[in-house]
């Protein structure tokens, strides 16, 4: 699609200049003074500039109408906005202006109150919307609009863009460059007000409003998504998580599209274990864990969390709920790792870590909260899912005991263990665990017995290649991410050795499953609660 021909844009004579991210502010206006730009701006802007020793002119005497009502008021006017969208060369457009004395706005540099700042700390409620922006967005908007002939900047690192643009076309801009700004300037002006609807639909507690909306900045472009034949990026929403989005990466090559999303799948599972508890370490392989472990230390966890399946972590993604200590780096790069993202590395680790090129090293500062709420979406044909993530913990469960035999204090901790890792398994989920360690998970299958007779396959592979005559399997637990709708998948766990079970329950077939556990046996608690993850 092409738009008609738009005239050649004269040079830039007036800018208007109302930032509240000052960064790169006074080099700029300073380069644009330098070229006999007028520079219009208001409050903090133009104190900003006057103290620089830069010439401006103050947007109330160029309207001749004062701020007032806190700044709420002061570029709503017409000489503001018949400046921005005067079309040039249309004479009634001219003729107008003239009448009423509207000169042109040739460039407009606005970014906007900080509202995404401000409700990401969880300011008050007339806090976050004294930083809700108007006049900001409809300068943005008209000038936007008008690219044809006006020049738009939202963002700080544009500035060097428009002075060399200046300068190669004798002081005006590029259509090309307008275009660009333009879009860009919409998208920003979508993705505030996105933040700022969303933001008061939680404060309103309104779960499924009219419109949705979603916005984010760009923080990487990717060389491709999921496959080499599809695009991506990777964005960052206003109110970010601790985790993929805050973490540092120390070395190695650019993330992937696969490398973000196994490192998300990391870093939230093992954040479900408080690190002043227990180390934590888990094993991410194409989403699934692999291997989770808890121990004294990272090393004995990492351990555990290996044990499970020596076989894939290979080229995995290893997460860990503490900084990284020399002994656990030392262990985790004897063999070829993807990615390693914790809170934090000491100096020993980094070091070490420095001796294989190809891995990356991601400290994310903190822990995501797994008890914090928020939304989760995915595409559909035409349209998108929208749901509140997932922030059941099994702590604040209350567990029932339905079958005969109690579980032991031991088998009570291993079942929430496994609980916590089997939320985070691809439906249908079967996790074995013993001893604080995953021995076996079914992840992904169409049925659930399938996925218990894998995990049952999967653990006994994980004993011969620990050269062990002991079954993992024997003595451990299992948990379900569903209930069991037959009790060919609970026979399934209890022949691989399980003693005891923890399930959401709620099936009809419940007195038989719970039957078949009395048969054999086994201890098991219902949680009343379901961990689907498709």
């Amino acid at each position: 699609m092409t738009d008609p021909a738009a005239p050649a844009a004269p040079k830039i004579a007036r800018a208007l200049i109302s930032v509240s991210d000052k960064a790169g502010l006074v080099e700029f206006a300073d380069a644009l003074h330098g070229r006999g730009i007028e520079i219009l701006s208001t409050g903090g802007t133009a104190r900003t500039l006057q103290d620089a020793g830069i010439s401006v002119t103050d947007v109330a005497e160029h309207t001749g109408f004062p701020e007032m009502m806190d700044g709420r008021l002061k570029t709503l006017h017409p000489k503001v906005h018949g400046g921005l969208l005067a079309i040039r060369g249309n004479p009634e457009h001219a003729r107008a202006a003239a009448a009423h004395g509207i000169p042109p706005i040739d460039l407009v540099v606005v970014n906007l109150y900080p509202f995404e700042a401000t409700a990401a700390k969880d300011a008050p409620f007339a806090e976050c919307i004294e930083n809700i922006d108007i006049g900001g967005p409809a300068m943005i908007r008209a000038a936007a609009k008008n690219h044809a002939s006006v020049t738009v900047v939202v963002d700080a690192q544009d500035y060097a863009v428009v002075l060399a643009d200046l300068t190669q076309h004798d002081g005006a801009t590029s259509l090309a460059l307008r275009k660009h700004l333009a879009a860009k300037a919409f998208a920003r002006t979508a993705a505030y007000d996105a933040a700022i609807s969303s933001w008061f639909a939680d404060a309103i507690a309104e779960e499924a409003p009219a419109w949705r909306a979603f916005g984010g900045r760009l923080a990487q472009a990717l060389r491709y998504g999921e496959n080499p034949h599809q695009r991506a990026a990777f964005y960052v929403s206003g109110r970010t998580r601790p985790g993929v989005a805050s973490a540092v990466q120390h070395q190695g090559k650019e993330l992937s599209y696969n490398n973000l999303g196994d490192a998300d799948a990391a870093i939230e599972l093992v954040a479900e274990f408080d690190p002043q508890a227990a180390a934590a370490v888990a094993i991410i392989k194409h989403a699934n864990p692999c291997g989770v472990g808890v121990g004294a230390t990272l090393l004995e966890a990492y351990a555990k969390a290996f044990r499970c399946d020596p076989t894939s972590p290979y080229g995995g993604i290893i997460a860990l709920n503490r900084p990284i200590d020399a002994a656990a780096a030392t262990e985790i790069t004897k063999i070829l790792t993807e990615i390693v993202i914790a809170p934090d590395a000491s100096a020993e680790a980094k070091a070490i870590f420095q001796t294989r090129r190809n891995l990356r090293l991601l400290t994310t500062g903190a822990l995501p909260d797994p008890r914090a709420p928020g939304l989760v979406f995915r595409s559909l044909s035409g349209g998108f899912l929208v749901q509140s993530r997932d922030n059941g913990v099994v702590e604040d469960l209350k567990l029932e005991v339905v079958s005969k035999r109690r579980p032991t204090d031991q088998e009570l901790a291993d079942l929430k263990f496994a609980f916590k890792v089997c939320k985070h398994v691809k439906s249908n989920a079967i996790v074995y665990a013993k001893d604080g360690a995953t021995v076996g998970i079914g992840a992904g299958q169409m049925s659930r017995v399938d996925s218990a007779r894998i995990a049952a396959w999967k653990s006994q592979e994980a004993t011969k290649a620990a050269g062990l005559s002991e079954p993992l399997a024997r003595g451990s637990v299992v948990a379900s991410d569903a209930f069991f709708p037959f009790a060919d998948g609970l026979l399934a766990a209890a022949e691989a050795g399980a003693t005891a079970v923890i399930q959401p329950g709620g099936s009809l077939r419940d007195d038989e499953v719970i039957a078949a556990a009395d048969s054999r046996g086994l201890a098991m608690v219902f949680t009343g609660v379901r961990h689907f993850r498709h």
